[in-house]
């Protein structure tokens, strides 16, 4: 593992403090980050929402940017919203499915 797989691993981490305020859930086990990317000092991080009009999204970009800044080694964040691919329940980790009620489909 190098130093930018341990500080990707790291911010990560810490946007599991980014909580959905609408699901109750922390927005990597919800499978909205799509891509980490380090460049130097700087976090690229690529996310999406729910919906394209989801109301929490700058609430959610903000909170990316602030968590990912939090990391020893991170001196700003560059977060981008996407909706492509769309965000579908089947991106929620199992266990986070199970606790909201996803039934799995077979």
């Amino acid at each position: 593992m190098t130093d930018r797989d341990d500080l990707i691993a790291a911010v990560r981490d810490a946007l599991r403090n980014v909580i959905d305020p609408e699901l109750g859930h922390n927005i990597v086990d919800l499978g909205f980050v799509y891509d980490i990317a380090i460049d130097g000092d700087v976090a690229h991080i690529t996310m999406t929402a729910t919906t394209p009009g989801c109301p929490a999204a700058s609430f959610l970009k903000e909170g990316v940017a602030s968590s990912a800044m939090q990391v020893e080694g991170i001196g700003s964040a560059d977060v981008t919203m996407t909706f492509d691919p769309p965000w579908r329940p089947a991106m929620i980790a199992p266990e986070v499915k199970a606790e909201l009620g996803f039934a799995e489909l077979n």
